[in-house]
Order: structure tokens, then C-alpha cells, then sequence
């Protein structure tokens, strides 16, 4: 069953800030109802939260470890109480890690791996049951352009949204009989505090090596996000679409 916009909510993993504020404030400004998830950056979210407001939008904001199933189970069950059941699930929240594998301790390989691809695993199995239900729904996997090529000294980080993409695949031909779609957006570099850890020596030369010569704003990634969610790109599903300057074809 298709929802007025006013009365369709989506639930954004991550959303405190960069890609995660930008989509919130995306489908707010269309009047979706939109839940505002995040784990430690609690004045973050709220920022985020009053930008959705400003525009009309209604908001939650939630907290939980995408970690843990119990967490993210009374996450649930405060946005029944709200009403906020979402129709579409961002899987947003995400950590990168830069390194030689060589350097690489267990620890890090399972957070990286925890957050990536745990997380994804326990918010769609959580959430896509109404959607089924209701024969509509919509699942965007937030990825990386090194889930499709790899990049050296991100070798955990590839691998972790390798396997984003692959679960994206593979659920889409599961859940495409019910309705509900299944993609991913991969970006290249883009302008959020990830990227902090450059130098501006090393952003220079990526934005030599994009042949659109510079970084992507977390709003163009937010932009393809929601067109990706609505009603009518019901036939696109299944699909890894990478906005990368031109970076990686």
C-alpha cells in the first residue's frame, strides 16, 4: 500500500550528521515523517532534528547500539509508540578504517565489521516485516565506491561494504515478490567528517584523480537517496548505483 508522502515515515541509521543529516533533512522537506537514529553524538542529532522541524516535518530521535539486537528492539518499540513505523529504512550508520592489513587487529576487523554489516543485518530483519506486510516498502543501503573496487589500506572497510552490496543483491530478489525494493548507493569521496583524517596534500590529489575534479556534498548523495525511495522507482531494485564523480565506471 503507497502512503501520501505526509504520512510515510523513514527511519535514517546514523543520522547525527554528514550523509545521514543530509538525507534526514532530504525527505523532511517533503513532509515525510522522519526518525533520527544515533549512538553517541546526542547534540548532533538534535541539530539534525531541528533542521527537520523547521521544514513542518515530524521527528523522532532514537538511540541504539546497531550492534545489539536488544537495543535496537526498544528502539522499535518507542517509534511504535510514536506511530513511526518506517515504510523506508536507510541503512546509514557506518565506520571506516584506515590502515596496512598487515596492521590490522582483530578488534578493529569486528568493529569495522559489527557496524557495517551486523548493523544492517539487525535493522532490516527488525523493520522489513511491516513492509512486507503491507506489500511496500523500500531498503537503501548506504555503501562506499570501495565495495566495488577496493582501495589499498582500506582493505577491512572494502570488505565490509563488498559484502553490503552483495546482502543488497541478494535481498532484493528476496523481498522483490513483497514489494519492497532493495539498493545501494556507493559514493566516492565526499565532503564529511570521515574524510577529516586527510591532509589537505591528499585531498588535492584525489580531487586531481575525480574527472569531476572535486568532492561530492553530502546533499547530491541525499538527493539520490530519496529519488531511489519513492513510489515510482518501484522497477529499480537490486542495484549498487555509485555517485563517484566519474571516479570509478
Amino acid at each position: 500500500m503507497i502512503k501520501p508522502l505526509s504520512e510515510t515515515t523513514v527511519l535514517i541509521t546514523g543520522a547525527s550528521r554528514g550523509i545521514g543529516a543530509a538525507i534526514a533533512v532530504r525527505f523532511a522537506s517533503v513532509g515525510m515523517k522522519v526518525v533520527i537514529h544515533y549512538l553517541h553524538s546526542h547534540e548532533s542529532a538534535n541539530e539534525t532534528a531541528r533542521a527537520c522541524l523547521n521544514l513542518g516535518a515530524k521527528v523522532l530521535t532514537v538511540t541504539a547500539d546497531v550492534r545489539n539486537r536488544e537495543q535496537l528492539k526498544r528502539m522499535k518499540e518507542k517509534m511504535e509508540k510514536h506511530d513511526m513505523v518506517p515504510d523506508i529504512l536507510v541503512n546509514n550508520a557506518g565506520v571506516a578504517h584506515y590502515g596496512l592489513l598487515q596492521d590490522v587487529t582483530e578488534e578493529d576487523w569486528e568493529r569495522v565489521m559489527d557496524v557495517n554489516l551486523k548493523g544492517m543485518f539487525l535493522c532490516t530483519q527488525l523493520f522489513m516485516e511491516p513492509m512486507i506486510r503491507q506489500k511496500y516498502g523500500r531498503i537503501i543501503n548506504v555503501s562506499s565506491v570501495w565495495g566495488i573496487s577496493g582501495a589499498s589500506c582500506e582493505v577491512v572497510y572494502s570488505t565490509a561494504k563488498g559484502g553490503v552490496n552483495a546482502f543488497t543483491k541478494a535481498l532484493a530478489k528476496e523481498l522483490a515478490p513483497s514489494g519492497v525494493t532493495v539498493n545501494a548507493v556507493a559514493p566516492g569521496v565526499v565532503e564529511t567528517s570521515m574524510n577529516a583524517n586527510l591532509s589537505e596534500t591528499e585531498k588535492e590529489a584525489l580531487q586531481n584523480d575525480i574527472p569531476a575534479g572535486r568532492f561530492a556534498h553530502p546533499d547530491e548523495i541525499a538527493s539520490l537517496v530519496y529519488f531511489i525511495a519513492l513510489p515510482e522507482s518501484g522497477y529499480i531494485t537490486g542495484q549498487i548505483i555509485s555517485p563517484n564523480g566519474g571516479w570509478h565506471t
